[in-house]
C-alpha cells in the first residue's frame, strides 16, 4: 500500500520556517500543521513566537494552543491529535504540511512506534539534575514509584542512569518502560511518505536573525506577556520550560537588569537552535535547503518542484 505523502519543514529556531511552509501551501493547495513543542499550549503566543494571523495569510495552521499550560502534552499525545488533523486535511483534498523544529514531534509522526528510543537530552538533563541535589536519588526514585511501579520495583534508586531513561521514557510517550518495549517490538514502516527540508543558514547569520527574533518579542510586548504569566503562575505551569520565560522572569524579580536578562535569552535560544541543528544533522532523511538571500517563495518553489518529483508517492 502506497504510504502518503507528508512534507515536513523543518530547521532551527528563527530559520524562517513558518513563512516557507504558508508559501508551500499557497502554492500546493496545502494546510500547515505544526510540529512545536511550547506552540502547543495556550496563552503564551509572544514567549513561543506563535504565528501571527498575518505570518499565516489566510493558511489553516493546526496544533497551536491546543493544550491548556497546565497539562503536559508528550510525544505520544502530540502524534495522536497531529494524525487526526492529519486525516482530516487529507479527507479534503489537500496537502498537509508540517512545520516546526521540535525533532522529537516530527519523529512522532513519522517514525514507527520506536521513535522515543532517540531520547530527549533536555529531559535527561532535567532528571539527572534533580538525581545531583539533596536526597536527589530517593526523590528521583519516588517519581518513577508514582508513575511506572514495576521499573521502579526492579531499579536501585543507585542505578541513576536507567531510573532517568525509565522517566525519561514515560515524559516521551505517556507510557511505561515495559508498555513502550511492547509497542517498539511491531515496529514497521511509519505511516507517511516523509520528505523533511531543513533549512540551512550559516552559523553567524542564524544568530543575527535569533536576536533579532528576541528584539522583535520584547517591541510586542514580552516582558508584559511574562508579568501576567507570573500572576498566574498556576495556570500556566508550562511557561517555565519556554525559553524567556526564567530570563525575563529574573529581571522582574530584580534578580538582574533586563538588558542583562535579554543578552541572556539570546544566548539560550543560540544554545536551542545548536541542539536543533544537532538533531537534524544526525537524521539522514533531511534535505538541507540553503536560505540565505532567497525569498521563502522561492525556497517553497523548489520544495514543491522536489515533492511533485516523487512518482511512488501519493497525497
Amino acid at each position: 500500500m502506497t504510504r502518503p505523502l507528508l512534507p515536513v519543514v523543518a530547521g532551527p529556531t528563527a530559520s524562517g520556517k513558518t513563512a516557507v511552509a504558508v508559501a508551500l501551501a499557497l502554492s500546493a493547495g496545502g494546510e500547515v500543521v505544526s510540529a512545536d513543542s511550547m506552540q502547543i499550549y495556550r496563552g503564551m503566543d509572544i514567549l513561543t513566537a506563535m504565528p501571527t494571523p498575518e505570518e499565516m495569510r489566510g493558511v489553516p495552521h493546526h496544533m497551536l494552543g491546543v493544550f491548556s499550560p497546565r497539562e503536559k502534552c508528550s510525544a505520544a499525545a502530540y502524534r495522536e491529535r497531529a494524525l487526526v488533523c492529519i486525516e482530516k486535511i487529507r479527507g479534503r483534498g489537500r496537502l498537509p504540511i508540517v512545520c516546526g523544529g521540535t525533532g522529537l514531534y516530527i519523529n512522532a509522526l513519522t517514525r514507527p512506534l520506536g521513535f522515543a528510543a532517540q531520547g530527549d537530552e533536555a529531559i535527561r538533563d532535567e532528571l539527572t539534575g534533580i538525581a545531583e541535589g539533596p536526597n536527589g536519588r530517593a526523590r528521583l526514585h519516588a517519581m518513577l514509584e508514582s508513575v511506572d511501579p514495576e521499573s521502579a520495583a526492579r531499579l536501585h534508586p543507585n542505578d541513576v542512569r536507567r531510573v532517568v531513561r525509565a522517566l525519561e521514557i514515560f515524559r516521551l510517550t505517556g507510557r511505561t518502560q515495559t508498555e513502550q518495549a511492547a509497542l517498539d517490538a511491531q515496529r514497521g514502516d511509519g505511516p507517511f511518505a516523509e520528505r523533511i527540508y531543513a533549512l540551512d543558514w550559516p552559523r553567524d547569520v542564524l544568530y543575527a536573525r535569533i536576536d533579532r527574533r528576541v528584539e522583535a518579542m520584547l517591541s510586542a510586548g514580552l516582558v508584559e506577556e511574562v508579568q501576567r504569566l507570573m500572576r498566574n503562575e498556576n495556570e500556566y505551569t508550562t511557561a517555565a520550560q519556554a525559553i524567556g520565560y526564567k530570563e525575563i522572569a529574573a529581571a522582574l524579580r530584580g534578580e538582574c537588569a533586563l538588558a542583562e536578562a535579554v543578552e541572556t535569552l539570546k544566548q539560550a535560544t543560540r544554545n536551542y537552535a545548536k541542539r536543533q541543528l544537532t538533531w537534524f544533522r544526525r537524521d539522514a532523511r533531511v534535505h538541507w535547503v540553503p536560505a540565505q538571500n532567497r525569498t521563502a517563495e522561492e525556497i517553497a518553489a523548489d520544495i514543491h518542484k522536489d515533492i511533485l518529483k516523487d512518482t511512488e508517492v501519493q497525497r
